[in-house]
């Protein structure tokens, strides 16, 4: 059976991953969200299709180039701690 101590620290733990490997894709959602808005301030382009598609540009292009960090940390979490939790329980 799985003590509380333990099972905190894993949920901990997946909590922190999640945040890792959900940072690069946020950013570059935030970046391309301020920059358009700021382009249609300046611009007084009210489109709404134009904050749409740059940001979804950014977050796909994003993803792409850090899916193998994504993929290794999540690999790294469950390897590390997740399947030692099954198999020693």
């Amino acid at each position: 059976m799985m003590s509380e101590a333990l099972f905190f620290d894993t949920v901990r733990q997946g909590l922190w991953v999640a945040t890792i490997t959900s940072v690069p894709i946020l950013t570059a959602a935030l970046i391309s969200g301020v920059t358009v808005g700021l382009f249609q301030a300046l611009t007084s382009i009210q489109e709404m299709t134009l904050t749409f598609v740059p940001k979804l540009l950014a977050i796909v292009a994003v993803f792409w180039m850090s899916m193998s960090f994504m993929t290794r940390t999540l690999v790294d979490f469950f390897q590390g701690h997740i399947i030692p939790i099954i198999i020693g329980g």
